[in-house]
């Protein structure tokens, strides 16, 4: 006869969900702020380029931007969760 070792399913407690459920927001947190940035640098950048006729280099100039301030956002909020 071949026995199984027990099973044993814990369930987490209300410290653990709540733990669990910051670190989950603060994810979802860093990835919006990065898409935001970007976004926002993007538009800028093309409503710039439009006023001021200097296609594409403000719209190029607000990407990059964009794209730094939503990493520095992304590393800042990302050292929260650990």
């Amino acid at each position: 006869m071949i026995e199984s070792p027990s099973i044993r399913i814990t369930v987490p407690q209300d410290n653990d969900k709540e733990e669990i459920n910051r670190k989950t927001g603060l994810a979802y947190a860093a990835a919006f702020s990065l898409f935001a940035a970007v976004v926002s640098g993007l538009l800028a950048g093309w409503l710039l380029d439009r006023w001021l006729g200097t296609k594409p280099w403000l719209l190029v100039a607000g990407v990059i931007l964009g794209a730094a301030a939503g990493f520095y956002e992304l590393i800042r909020i990302s050292a929260k969760i650990s």
